[in-house]
């Protein structure tokens, strides 16, 4: 059983998905492992990992309108707000999507279905570099 490990470096612009999937496969892909489990874990506490369609931009769209909606910001609705208004907020999306995923690994390549896309989810307004550790485990 072998191991790899490293971590990249996302750039966001906001608020939104961000699509990690070719950084993913292509570190996969350099280890010369033809079978195993990739895990990938985010360092923070207001972005996310998911597993969503990569073909319809309004899948991504609808998500985040599904999000404004149950986790609004507004003054006073929060306690915690001490980086403002979008502070809470994202670490109450934080909490509803995740912090790691486990994606199976055969033949060298990642086992997504074929509208599979692997997501970094910004939660915060504000551009920001995000930290995402990618581990894998094969032969």
């Amino acid at each position: 059983m072998r191991q790899a490990l490293r971590e990249i470096e996302v750039e966001t612009r906001g608020r939104g998905l961000v699509e990690i999937t070719g950084r993913a496969a292509d570190f996969v892909g350099a280890q010369g492992m033809a079978n195993g489990l990739l895990t990938l874990f985010c360092r923070h506490t207001s972005a996310s990992l998911l597993i969503q369609e990569n073909a319809d931009p309004d899948v991504r769209a609808d998500l985040e309108t599904f999000f404004s909606r149950i986790a609004p910001e507004g003054a006073g609705l929060y306690i915690h707000d001490a980086e403002g208004p979008d502070d809470m907020p994202a670490h109450i999306r934080a909490a509803l999507t995740q912090t790691q995923l486990a994606v199976p690994v055969a033949d060298g390549r990642m086992l997504l279905g074929t509208w599979q896309g692997v997501y970094l989810y910004e939660h915060r307004r504000a551009p920001s570099r995000r930290r995402v550790a990618l581990h894998l485990m094969g032969a």
